[in-house]
């Protein structure tokens, strides 16, 4: 990273940092593409070696190699149906093992010190949750030891150990949160995730054209536009960014481009647009409960077993009470909707309600930003122009800097298309 782009996050501060000559620590996250070949491994080392060579402090966090994960896993299921869990995080933590060392390899090979870490040499530890762990805490010593040898560390991402020492897992995307965790434990200035697009765009440019690159969001509305079906950060890293008010920036390991940079709001300056992007989720299906008795609990007992067996609940809508009754209609991701009709149906006739359908054909399409809490009629904005594209809306949610709704999944791609050119989201043409 040069000090022209260090300055990009936050002028003031990066110009005050470096104009006083003291070295920035940075951590640096590769995914598995970025580190697919030798070739690829050899460009992460040049980056790493040259961020380096400014003086500045530098952790390199890995993936494994793009598909290893994926093969390692296949080989287990070709032993078992019901693998483990314990073992499968052995399993799939070995691919990362191999990264770490190939590119300290490939720093050392360029005249300077690499020095690898597991999650267990650093200490990152968790919860028992294989597979799904999160972090509870990490001894950085190990790492800003290395630091102050003037070495670069490279850490594999996706992996730590529980209390009891066995290797766990962090699920998928996880090395993005490794990434994070590892820079608010040395206390970083920066964690640059590196991916092969590169930056946020205020919505998927595969499905729109003159979607454009974002140059500054908010940890809010990353996390909202992440939870609601955008892939470039893993949520549980955006979640644990804010909690510790870790910078990121996005970009690609195929350029020296600038990315996108995910902030805290204040650092925004002047006031944003009022919607940041737009976002959808096709991993959605709606399940439809009738004849609820309308009294108290009754909801509750419903979507209780749903939770209890790890079935996410999102958009809520209750009808109107008709003699006493009531129809109760939710979204579960897709993949889960014949569990979900099964627990609902056991708790419906539980609660001497009537049938439970399901509808597996919608998808959920949201506009994001912090600016709708200042300003009024985004709602109406949004609703008239599905309304002119003809978008039936199914089901409404909001929150504070969120309106998501539920469509036929045949109107998805136009939606999106529709709702960012209604909020002058559009890239100019040229």
């Amino acid at each position: 990273m040069t000090a022209r782009t260090a300055t990009a996050w936050s002028d003031s501060a990066a110009a005050a940092t470096q104009g006083a000559g003291k070295p920035l620590t940075i951590v640096q996250k590769y995914g598995g593409t970025s580190v697919g070949s030798v070739e690829r491994i050899q460009a992460v080392a040049r980056r790493a070696v040259a961020t380096h060579a400014e003086g500045h402090r530098v952790v390199v966090v890995v993936s494994a190699m793009a598909g290893e994960t994926n093969r390692l896993l296949a080989l287990a299921k070709q032993l078992t149906e019901e693998p483990h869990h314990r073992e499968i995080d052995v399993i799939a933590a070995s691919g990362e093992q191999v990264s770490i060392g190939l590119v300290a390899l490939a720093i050392c090979e360029l005249g300077t010190t690499g020095r690898s870490f597991l999650g267990h040499q650093v200490r990152i530890v968790t919860d028992e949750a294989h597979g799904m762990a999160r972090i509870q805490s990490i001894d950085a010593e190990p790492v800003t030891a290395a630091l102050d040898r003037r070495e670069i560390v490279v850490v594999a991402g996706f992996q730590g150990i529980d209390k009891q020492g066995a290797i766990t897992t962090l699920g998928r995307g996880g090395s993005d949160l490794s990434a994070v965790a590892m820079a608010a434990a040395v206390q970083a200035d920066i964690c640059e995730i590196y991916t092969d697009v590169d930056g946020i765009y205020t919505t998927d440019p595969n499905i729109c054209g003159r979607a454009r690159k974002i140059e500054r969001i908010t940890f809010e509305e990353m996390l909202e536009l992440a939870s609601l079906g955008a892939k470039v950060l893993q949520t549980r890293s955006v979640e644990f960014a804010m909690k510790y008010r870790v910078r990121i920036h996005v970009r690609t390991s195929f350029s020296d481009a600038p990315g996108s940079w995910v902030v805290p709001e204040e650092e925004l300056g002047m006031e944003g647009a009022v919607v940041t992007g737009v976002a959808y989720d096709r991993n959605t299906a709606k399940l439809t409960v009738q004849a609820v008795p309308d009294r108290p609990g009754t909801v509750a007992a419903l979507l209780r077993p749903l939770g209890a067996h790890g079935i996410n609940v999102d958009v809520i809508i209750q009808n109107a009470s008709v003699d006493g009754h009531t129809d109760v209609t939710f979204t579960v991701p897709r993949n889960e909707v014949g569990r979900a009709q099964r627990f609902a149906a056991e708790a419906a006739a539980a609660i001497g309600a009537g049938k439970v359908s399901s509808d597996a054909s919608v998808s959920k399409v949201s506009v994001v930003g912090a600016g709708m809490r200042s300003e009024a009629g985004v709602a109406v904005r949004m609703f008239d122009a599905l309304g002119r594209a003809g978008v039936n809306i199914q089901l409404i949610s909001t929150s504070e800097i969120k309106i998501s709704c539920v469509v036929d999944e045949r109107f998805t791609e136009l939606a999106v298309r529709e709702l960012h050119t209604a909020f002058g989201l559009d890239a100019p043409t040229e």
